[in-house]
């Protein structure tokens, strides 16, 4: 198959050395000329995924009409605040009547939010939408470390489609017809996930991590119900799986934003600091504001709201989370 990536950052570049892996025809696009010349002379992206060698094979252009108009697929891995943006140049190129769109972007639309799923059926006019969601950290995935995701669609024939593009050897694709729980789940990990981090570079240890990590389950629960999101779907890969990898590991933007929130950097000096978009900052707000349209409780969720956006302390944060009033579990 021919495909297009449409994003050169970690996620995206590894889903390209994935797919080529395959022996599909992959070509990836990224917005930036000069870098993307390096990358194609070079065969490293040492800005987004250091360390990794790809094939020749992998095109990579500036270009979205060189990459989308042949594509039989189209994989968007585009940050959440440029997705509506990107998927709108998209638009005009794809044949929305055999391209499967496949979504690997986690958050929900800053100005709307709609969740990534509903923008590209709107922006792309086409319901050929699949969510490919999990713990798959862009580093181990490339590294052909053994990784298993879940890939949503309400027809379960595109999820289908997407699972047996994508599955492989070391990468094993379950199908789900609960879109709404995968990009719930995705989006809140990303804000538990600043929490952890805070803990850990406050200096607490094992239990403190555990203790936000299973309330915070608890928080993702609340809200993905309310919303109409199934349990089984929140309890899986693309929830809790995907909450435990992003709370735990190295390789998380998320923790290590939270990491030194917890030392007492200032937000903006860490975002400054940054190549890789840190999910999490921009879903913080978006996951308060669902918060209270849903009237759903998130203490965990609500301090790392204002840890980013209200100058909340680490300090004062775990003041507001041990003090609330007593309650059963």
């Amino acid at each position: 198959m021919n495909i297009a990536v449409i994003g050169d950052g970690g996620w995206g570049s590894a889903a390209a050395k994935l797919l080529d892996s395959y022996g599909h025809t992959v070509t990836v696009w990224g917005p930036f000329p000069e870098y993307i010349a390096e990358v194609r002379k070079t065969l490293t992206n040492p800005r987004y995924l250091p360390g990794i060698k790809f094939a020749p094979s992998i095109h990579w252009t500036s270009a979205l009409a060189s990459a989308v108009p042949d594509a039989d697929a189209v994989v968007l891995a585009v940050p959440s605040k440029f997705y509506r943006s990107i998927c709108e140049q998209i638009a005009p190129l794809l044949d929305v009547k055999h391209t499967l769109v496949i979504s690997l972007t986690k958050g929900v639309c800053p100005e709307t939010h709609q969740r990534m799923s509903e923008v590209a059926r709107e922006t792309l006019k086409t319901d050929r939408v699949v969510v490919l969601s999990g713990p798959s950290h862009a580093e181990e995935v490339a590294r052909r470390i053994p990784t298993a995701v879940t890939c949503a669609c309400a027809d379960h024939a595109l999820a289908v489609e997407a699972q047996k593009l994508f599955n492989g050897p070391r990468f094993r694709v379950y199908t789900t017809d609960d879109v709404l729980g995968v990009e719930i789940g995705g989006l809140v990990k990303n804000v538990l996930a600043i929490a952890v981090g805070a803990s850990d570079g406050f200096g607490f240890g094992d239990n403190t991590r555990a203790a936000l990590i299973t309330r915070g389950l608890a928080e993702m629960m609340r809200l993905g119900l309310k919303m109409g999101a199934r349990a089984q779907t929140l309890s899986g890969l693309a929830g809790v799986g995907d909450l435990i990898v992003t709370c735990t590991s190295q390789h998380s933007r998320n923790h290590a934003v939270g990491e030194r929130l917890g030392r007492g950097i200032p937000i903006s000096e860490i975002l400054s600091g940054m190549q890789m978009v840190a999910e999490g900052v921009d879903n913080a707000k978006l996951l308060h504001d669902l918060a209270e349209q849903f009237q759903v409780e998130m203490p965990i969720a609500d301090v790392v709201y204002r840890m980013c956006y209200c100058n909340l302390s680490a300090e004062d944060a775990v003041m507001l989370l041990m003090e609330r009033t007593a309650k059963p579990e």
